[in-house]
């Protein structure tokens, strides 16, 4: 085999990986990805809505923010893995946010958003102030959406 053929023998091989079939008889359009190409949630592709706070990352640790806070949010984040659609995160590492009021420096005012092995997860907080939004653990790309609650 002369230098020629192995790079076309290499990109042919890649085209059929890429091509592959389901095996089980379904097949998955996987996750939506970013201009960047990167995969991106589901809770990261519809428009932020007025207050909306919507933050996201390929990994962690990550800080993001300052963000400014007033009154009661719901909280939730959605991780994904790109290359298993169907992964059951209840195996995997937990993945863990907090509110700081400094970027990486959890004490007095850290409030914990999320610990959990999970696909999704939701909570409701109070907050007011500048905080940072710390994704101290998190093996795969997440996004956390704050969305202002209605005040009664």
């Amino acid at each position: 085999m002369d230098r020629r053929t192995l790079p076309a023998l290499l990109a042919a091989a890649l085209i059929v990986t890429a091509c592959g079939g389901a095996t089980s008889g379904r097949t998955s359009a996987g996750p939506a990805t970013g201009d960047d190409g990167a995969a991106r949630p589901a809770l990261a592709q519809t428009p932020r809505r007025a207050g909306e706070i919507l933050v996201q990352g390929p990994v962690s640790p990550a800080s993001h923010g300052p963000i400014t806070l007033d009154g009661r949010y719901t909280v939730r984040f959605e991780q994904i893995a790109p290359e298993d659609p169907n992964l059951d995160f209840t195996g995997q590492t937990s993945f863990v946010a907090v509110l700081d009021r400094r970027a990486q420096q959890e004490g007095a005012g850290t409030k914990r958003l999320f610990r959990i092995a999970a696909r999704t997860g939701r909570t409701q907080i109070t907050a007011r102030g500048r905080y940072w939004i710390d994704v101290e653990f998190g093996d795969f790309p997440y996004a956390i959406r704050l969305t202002p609650t209605s005040r009664r």
